[in-house]
């Protein structure tokens, strides 16, 4: 595990002015995975794209954090079934 690759939760937190028990709900719904690297809480830097979207729903759209995990179900669904449109199509030529 190269730990350049991860982000720690305070540099989050004061990047993004949220508070801890953000990424900490957002842990426990199981929308994002925060792993402990010498004792400090990180996120790997793959997943900040989609905690700037929680971040702008839940603060900029007061979407709750339930809300935020239906939306990120939902926009998992909908790239699931363009990629088996894809591969469909790409078997019919």
């Amino acid at each position: 595990m190269i730990t350049e690759d991860f982000i720690t939760l305070d540099k989050l937190c004061s990047l993004y002015k949220v508070k801890m028990s953000f990424f900490s709900d957002l842990n426990e719904i199981g929308l994002i995975e925060i792993l402990t690297i010498e004792r400090t809480p990180c996120i790997h830097q793959d997943k900040i794209m989609d905690i700037e979207k929680m971040i702008r729903m839940h603060y900029d759209l007061n979407v709750n954090i339930e809300g935020i995990d239906i939306v990120f179900n939902l926009l998992q669904k909908i790239e699931d079934l363009q990629n088996e449109l894809i591969a469909t199509k790409n078997r019919l030529h």
